[in-house]
C-alpha cells in the first residue's frame, strides 16, 4: 500500500472524535497540577501552607501560557492551578478541543518542569460558556475556592505544627464554620484577614498599555511609545467587585476589537 493511501486510511482513527468549540462560546481553560501535594510536600521542600518560591513558579508558568501563541485576555492562578480566559474570537487550531487541551497541558508541564528542575505535570480541561455572566461566575468560583483553600490550609498546617497528626488535624477543622476557623487561627495569634491577599484570593495577570520614554537619535528628541505588556496583580478585588473586574476586562477587550475593526470568521 502506498504511503498516501495508508495515511488516509489511518489518519481517520486519530480525527474521528475531533470536535471544535462552537463560535460565539466563551472559552476558559483550567490547567491543574497532577500529584502536586506529593510534589510540594514530600519530593521538594516547599514551605507549608504557602511558599513564595512555588508561587513564583506558577506565575512564570502562567506568563508563559499567555505568551505561547494563544490570544488570552486574562490569566488567574491559585494554589497549583491556572485558569485562562481566551479572546472571544480565538480561532487557534480551529478551536479543536483535543489540540487546545494537549498543547496547554504540555506547555504548562514543560515550562514548570524547566523552572523547577524536575518533572511537574499538569492536566487541562475546558469550559465552554455561552455568555459573559457565566464567565464572571467561573472566575468568582475559582476566587472563592482560593479563599476556602487558604483558610483550611492555614488551619491544618498550624495544627500540624502543634503536633496534631494529619488525621487529627483534618478531623479538628472538619465541619467548622468560617468564623470558627478564623477563631482557631486567632488563638494561635494569626489574623487571617491580615495575611497576604494573594494567598486568600489568588493572582491575576492581564494586558495593560504602558508608556516608555526613549530617544530618537535622528531627530535628537525624546519620544514616548506605548507598549502592551503583562501586568501581575497580587491585590485582586473581592466578591461582587471581582465580578465587575472580570466583566470590565471582557468589555474592554470587546471595545478594543471594535476600535481596530475586528472582523474574523470561524
Amino acid at each position: 500500500m502506498k504511503f498516501d493511501e495508508l495515511d488516509v486510511k489511518m489518519r481517520v482513527y486519530e480525527t474521528a472524535q475531533d470536535r471544535s468549540v462552537l463560535p460565539g462560546m466563551y472559552l476558559v481553560a483550567r490547567i491543574d497540577g497532577r500529584g502536586f501535594t506529593k510534589l510540594t510536600k514530600e519530593t521538594h521542600d516547599f514551605e507549608a501552607p504557602f511558599d513564595e518560591r512555588f508561587r513564583d513558579l506558577m506565575i512564570e508558568t502562567l506568563r508563559h501560557l499567555m505568551n505561547c501563541g494563544f490570544n488570552v485576555i486574562y490569566g488567574y492562578t491559585e494554589s497549583d492551578e491556572i485558569s485562562l480566559l481566551f479572546d472571544h474570537h480565538e480561532t487557534a487550531f480551529s478551536r479543536k478541543t483535543r489540540k487546545l487541551i494537549s498543547i496547554l497541558a504540555g506547555e504548562a508541564s514543560a515550562k514548570f518542569s524547566s523552572l523547577l528542575g524536575a518533572v511537574g505535570a499538569f492536566d487541562c480541561r475546558l469550559s465552554e460558556l455561552p455568555n459573559k455572566q457565566l464567565v464572571e461566575d467561573y472566575f468568582r468560583w475559582r476566587n472563592e475556592d482560593a479563599y476556602r483553600n487558604a483558610l483550611n490550609a492555614h488551619c491544618y498546617w498550624r495544627l500540624r505544627q502543634d503536633q496534631f497528626s494529619p488525621k487529627d488535624a483534618t478531623a479538628k477543622i472538619q465541619g467548622l464554620s468560617i468564623a470558627d476557623k478564623n477563631e482557631l487561627l486567632f488563638r494561635y495569634g494569626i489574623n487571617f484577614n491580615e495575611l497576604p491577599n494573594w494567598q486568600k484570593r489568588g493572582i491575576g495577570m492581564y494586558w495593560i498599555n504602558s508608556e516608555k520614554e526613549g530617544f530618537n537619535p535622528k531627530t535628537n528628541e525624546k519620544v514616548v511609545t506605548t507598549r502592551r505588556e503583562l501586568h501581575t496583580d497580587f491585590e485582586l478585588p473581592m466578591r461582587e467587585d471581582y465580578n465587575r473586574f472580570i466583566m470590565e476586562l471582557i468589555e474592554k477587550n470587546a471595545r478594543n476589537e471594535e476600535f481596530s475593526g475586528f472582523d474574523r470568521e470561524f
